[in-house]
């Protein structure tokens, strides 16, 4: 299993939106991608600063849905409130309960 982790930076005021947008519209459009298995979101109320932790099967199932634009229409939709350019970061998973 690999984990794409995704760091933002966004308004704090906005963060209730965020999560509306994360939880209706990309973690369902998450779940039409070949190999995806969960998906969190974290927040700091109080910086603005998020996390979205995203599971996939394998490694070639995490960057295909990069290749076929996913990814970035996810981000996109978050852009609203980002206040910086989006930090990508991916990872194996070697334990997951």
């Amino acid at each position: 299993m690999y984990a794409r982790v995704t760091t933002v930076y966004g308004r704090p005021e906005l963060i209730d939106k965020a999560s509306a947008i994360y939880r209706e519209s990309v973690i369902p459009a998450a779940r039409k991608q070949k190999g995806f298995l969960s998906g969190t979101l974290l927040v700091d109320r109080e910086t603005g600063k998020g996390m979205s932790i995203t599971i996939w099967e394998s490694r070639e199932d995490m960057l295909q849905n990069e290749q076929n634009q996913y990814y970035q229409e996810q981000l996109f939709k978050m852009m609203v409130v980002f206040t910086s350019d989006p930090i990508r970061e991916e990872f194996e998973v070697v334990f997951k309960t």
